[in-house]
Formats: C-alpha cells, structure tokens, sequence
C-alpha cells in the first residue's frame, strides 16, 4: 500500500492510499479514480500504477506537464517513484509515503482528510480535448521546446538570468553607446558561461544551444517574440501572460511551445518596444499602444490591469506589403472591384473602409493607397504609424500620449485641424474613432477631396451610423439632419470587409452613397460577395458579383478619359 499526502497552498491535506493496481489522477471525476479539481491540472493529468508496494507513473501529455522531484517527465513514459519521491501537478503537490519512508509531515493547523479512491473503468484519453471537454487550441511548434520541458527550463533560465545580471550591465553598456554587435556579442560569451557553469540535467531533445539562443534573446531582444516575428505567415502574435503565447497564422489560432522565463522578462520586452517611440507603461500607466520598426501594431497592458501578467498584441506586418494581384489571388477582392476602386481615387472620390477588428481594414487601407499619384502631397495620420506607402511626396503623423504630467497629448483631431495648413493633395487617416470624423467630414466638404480612412462597423448602413456617431463625440450639439447633410456629401465610396469564418478576408460590399431623402442617406450596391457554400476541408466558397447598379459619376469617368469597361457592372457578372 502507497500513501499519498496531496499539498495545496492554504488548503488542508488530502491524504490517499493506493493498493496494487491502476488509477488515474486528474480534474475529471468522471474519469480518474483521483479527482484532483486544483488549477492547472487537467482533466485526464496521471497514469499512476502500483506493484508490489512501488508507485510507476505516466504522464498522460497533460497541458502543463508533471513534475518528480523537480525533474519534468517526458510524456507518455513510464518512471519509478522513488519511496520519498515528490510529485508537482499544476498547483499542487503530491508527497509519496511508502512503507519504505517515513511519514510527510504536516503543517501546523491543518486536519488531514481522507478521498474516497474509486475502482471505475478508466476512460480512454480524447489528445483534441482539453480538461473541460472542449477542443484543444492546435499547437504550433516554434522553439523545439515540449510544454512538458518548459518548468525545468524555466528554473534554469530564472537562475541563469540572476547571473547574467550580477556579471553585466546590459544597461548600463548601452546607454554608454555599444554598439548592438559588440552588447550581443559579450552576452552571448557570458550566458555560454553561465549555462556550462549549471549542474542540471537538461531535459531529452534539449540541447545547451536552444537554451542559450533563448536567453540571449530575453537578455537583449524580445524574448520568445523574436522567433515568431521571424515567421513571416504568422499575422498575429498575443501573449496571455509570460507562459501562454498564441499567434495567428493563415487566419487559424495557434499556441506556440514558446513562453518568457517570468513576469520580469515579458515587461522588459514590452519596455524595449515602447523606449524608443517615448512612450512609457508602468502602474500609473499600464497600457500602451506602440509601433515595431516594421510597422507591427503593437498593444500592451500590464497589472494591475491584467489580472494574468503582462498581455502583448502584435498586428504583425509582412516585410513586403500585399498588393492589389495579392488580395486578388488569395479570393478577398475580384479584378473588376480593383479597377473600379482605382478609378475612384483618380477621380478623387472620398472612401470608407469599414469592418470589424482583424478584419483587413488597415491592409485593405494600405492596397488603396498605393492607387494615389505619386506627384500629390500625401499625409498619412494615424495613432501608431503603419501604413506603409511609397509615394514620394509624403508626410507621416503620428499622434502622441501624455507624458508623466498628463500634458502634451496630440491626438488624431489636432493632427487632423493641423493637416489642413499642411497644404495636402490627399488626408488618409488611420482610423476615425473620435470626433475627428466631424473635421474630416469637413475637409472634404471643403475642397480636401479623394481622402481616405477606416472605422469599425459590420455594414455599410452601420458604417454610417458610427459616422453620426464619431461626429456627436467632437462635442458639438448638431442636428442629425444636419450631420447626416454633411455624410451624404462628403463620402462616395463605402467598401465593407469582413474576416470569415475560415479566417479569409472578403471584401462584401462595395456601396456607393447617392443623396438624401427625407432624413435617410440612401446607398446603393454596386458589388456584392455571394457566398455559395463550404468545402469539405472548412474554406469558403463564393464569388464576387455585380448587382447592376450603375455608379452615378459614369459621367465624371468618361469625361476624365479614365478607361473602364462599363460592362463591370453587368447584373451577374461574376468573378
């Protein structure tokens, strides 16, 4: 018989006993003879077998491994337990006290408690469901390191770090003006130092390299993010805490096997993204919005905010822009809605991206860009800079946060009034969040024409709604009639995009404004996305199509001399 004395912080000691035969140990009552309900324990964690009074043990792949004696077990191998043997799962553990060892001892003020061990039929393991009985998140393998392995490289890299910075100022070094090669070059001498110094046993499959690269990129770089920033069809990267990194590829959610050492290391990486912009995050002011040299959209916030450590979202740029050719092979936009979009910015026609988060809107924004002529005065606004045209004649703005003080903020509507001086052929704005649409709507009202910007909104008809709302929030008692007046006039073009549920982008809507009547703006649909079903394999199936609606500035086109076949517009017409 096999005595378990099973340890949670603040709780009283469950004690179990084990005769010769098979139990398994996990959250799922249902399913294991030793319920164990305790965070981060999952549903089916342990395969525990005793024989002749000695305890074997298999990890069952559990989500965040299983611990003997500090030492993380390989999963799905078998191991002996020693007779004073400790086992780690999640957040609790499990003291062993076989006939060979003595009694663990208990802590003061606390009354053991017997488990009732079951002897039901276990229940086979379902690997794509997590303890809940819900479907795994896929893993995306990065850092070659299992999730099984990452206490014990944790420990190491802790310890491994508390050197680093008892031996080198990395700081303190760059401040002083060494250069990037040279700061890389000693902390890569140190840390291989460090690591040949350890008199741990690495976990199997784990090499001194892996360890050292990961140490020298927390030590001067990003951490775990320098690998997937590396990647370049990895489009989103969200860090959920130091020990959950997720990222976005080929529009599927994925968790990576990579993780920070601690708390200590994400806030150094998200330090190192904000320094250089001057922005600053710390408890007084702990969220953020920041850019990558790249161009990456980058969003921080930290405790006390967040209640699970330090959180970075990474809207991550490829290092070559889509282009219009891109969009149209990957099925989000048809040739036909290309060239229509094309002459409406050479007419100079005033359009609105709208659609939802992590829709497309800033790629989409970017591609309509590039239609701009290269010999107007371009002025780019936004809150974090990252569109990424390649104009001649451009001016770049980007918004400021308060300092320390709370003084010194420039926001996007003073960027706005402040354009206007600026003597600009064409505005396009990042994002209208604010009252800044009132200041657009009225620029290009006033001769500031062919401009072009962003808002959220699942529709057309929605988008106009938020319009009228942005407006309303510069402040401003206005009439709806009124505001709507300026809407109709000011904007032509509404193009709606949407992320699918396949992860694709489509754009759905192409709709033009026409006039007021009564109080309503009227619209209509010049292109449409027709979704015709679903493959085998989950992806989308449709086709771009016009409506035969015919854009009311035919006129204005043929008079430009801009070529464009009218039979685009045919009703049916399908790509």
């Amino acid at each position: 018989m096999i005595e378990l004395h099973i340890i949670q912080p603040d709780h009283q000691i469950i004690k179990a006993q084990l005769q010769d035969g098979l139990y398994y140990a996990g959250s799922s009552s249902s399913e294991c003879q030793l319920p164990l309900k305790f965070p981060g324990v999952s549903r089916k964690h342990l395969e525990m077998r005793v024989k002749n009074s000695v305890l074997y043990i298999k990890d069952l792949d559990s989500a965040n491994g299983t611990l003997l004696n500090n030492v993380a077990l390989t999963p799905n191998n078998i191991v002996q337990v020693p007779p004073n043997g400790e086992m780690q799962l999640g957040s609790i553990r499990i003291k062993i006290n076989s006939p060979a060892a003595a009694p663990a001892p208990s802590p003061v003020n606390t009354a053991p408690q017997q488990t009732q061990i079951k002897k039901d039929k276990p229940v086979l393991k379902d690997n794509n469901l997590d303890e809940f009985g819900k479907e795994k998140i896929p893993l995306l393998e990065i850092s070659g390191i299992p999730q099984s392995a990452r206490p014990i490289i944790k420990e190491i890299k802790k310890h491994a770090h508390n050197e680093l910075l008892k031996r080198l100022n990395l700081k303190k070094m760059a401040v002083s003006g060494t250069s990037d090669r040279s700061l890389e070059q000693k902390a890569r001498e140190t840390i291989k130092e460090i690591i040949n110094q350890l008199n741990v046993k690495l976990p199997p499959n784990i090499s001194k390299e892996v360890i050292e690269q990961e140490l020298l990129n927390e030590a001067i770089g990003l951490g775990p993010l320098e690998y997937l920033l590396k990647v370049d069809n990895i489009t989103e990267i969200m860090v959920n805490g130091p020990d959950n990194v997720y990222v976005e590829k080929g529009g599927v959610l994925y968790r990576t096997d990579t993780a920070f050492a601690d708390n200590n290391q994400a806030l150094s990486a998200i330090e190192r993204i904000v320094a250089p912009l001057g922005r600053r995050i710390d408890e007084s002011s702990p969220m953020v919005d920041a850019r990558l040299a790249d161009g990456s959209r980058v969003n921080a916030v930290i405790p006390p905010l967040s209640l699970i450590g330090p959180t970075i979202t990474i809207r991550k740029f490829s290092k070559t822009p889509l282009q219009a050719k891109d969009l149209v092979s990957f099925g989000s936009i048809s040739p036909n809605i290309v060239s229509f979009l094309d002459i409406c910015i050479k007419l100079r026609k005033n359009i609105i991206i709208s659609g939802g988060t992590g829709s497309g809107k800033t790629t989409l924004l970017n591609v309509l860009s590039s239609f701009l002529p290269n010999r107007e005065r371009i002025i780019t606004i936004e809150d974090a800079a990252e569109l990424q045209l390649h104009q001649e004649h451009l001016v770049r703005l980007e918004s400021r946060p308060p300092n320390v003080e709370g003084k010194g903020e420039i926001n996007i509507r003073d960027l706005v009034r402040n354009s206007l001086r600026m003597r600009p052929d064409r505005i396009v704005i990042g994002e209208c969040r604010g009252g800044e649409a009132l200041d657009m709507l009225q620029a290009m009202n006033t001769g500031h024409d062919g401009s072009l910007t962003t808002v959220h909104a699942n529709s057309p008809r929605d988008a106009l709604a938020r319009l009228e709302t942005l407006v309303m929030m510069a402040g401003f008692d206005l009439p709806l009639k009124a505001i709507r007046e300026q809407i109709a006039s000011a904007i032509h073009i509404i193009v709606q995009i949407s992320r699918e549920r396949d992860g694709s982008r489509k754009v759905t809507h192409v709709s033009e404004i026409t006039k007021m009547e009564g109080d309503i703006i009227t619209m209509q649909d010049i292109f449409l996305y027709r979704h015709d079903g679903w493959t085998e394999d989950g992806k989308m199936v449709g086709k771009h199509v016009a409506t035969g609606a015919v854009p009311s500035f035919t006129e204005d086109i043929e008079r430009a001399k801009l070529p464009l076949d009218i039979s685009i517009f045919s009703p049916g017409n399908e790509e």
